[in-house]
């Protein structure tokens, strides 16, 4: 087997190269591919270059090939921007095995406090199948957690988009406005 270097450029190119030529399925089969040949020294990791494959997998609509793909980010254990555990969830809940996504979603609650784009995916799937006090519980638990370095751009950027989130639902829901809520009113 050939190894390979993998760099965030390399990443921006296939996946650009997704959006524009609508071939989502190729390009997740040569993630997956790059995936398994990736040395250690590589700028992009074994478990981020599954999880983009499972994510390509996703938009071409092939959920369980997905999944597949983020259970091979959640045996590398690598460092990934959202933890393939909420992701393999999501497409779950695609595939309407509601018991293997919240199984995933109770493990991962049960762990350190995950990343925040972690939080706002967990959300916006739990949104999108219905899951309003699901969705609202995430995106509180996210903002609360990581409200105290709103400071910094990126963090700043995610928590205005899970406090957007969580007014959605929280209006689905019919609650009133909170302390957070407000939040939004300054921005």
């Amino acid at each position: 087997m050939r190894v390979t270097h993998v760099t965030t450029a390399d990443l921006d190119r296939m996946e650009f190269h997704a959006v524009r030529s609508g071939e989502h399925g190729p390009v997740a089969a040569r993630l997956q591919d790059l995936a398994n040949q990736v040395d250690s020294g590589s700028e992009v990791g074994r478990a981020e270059l599954f999880v983009r494959a499972g994510e390509q997998w996703e938009i071409a609509q092939e959920y369980e090939r997905a999944c597949a793909a983020y259970q091979r980010a959640i045996d590398d254990g690598g460092p990934t921007v959202i933890d393939p555990r909420a992701l393999s969830a999501g497409s779950l809940l695609q595939l309407d095995e509601t018991e293997s996504a919240y199984a995933h979603l109770s493990r991962l609650e049960k762990d350190e406090p995950p990343g925040l784009p972690t939080y706002v995916h967990v959300a916006e799937a739990l949104y999108a199948h219905d899951d309003f006090q699901g969705a609202e519980r995430w995106a509180t638990a996210g903002v609360r957690h990581y409200l105290h370095r709103e400071g910094e751009p990126r963090v700043r950027e995610l928590l205005l988009e899970l406090l957007r989130l969580r007014f959605r639902v929280r209006v689905d829901l019919g609650l009133g406005e909170d302390d957070l809520d407000r939040r939004l009113d300054t921005d």
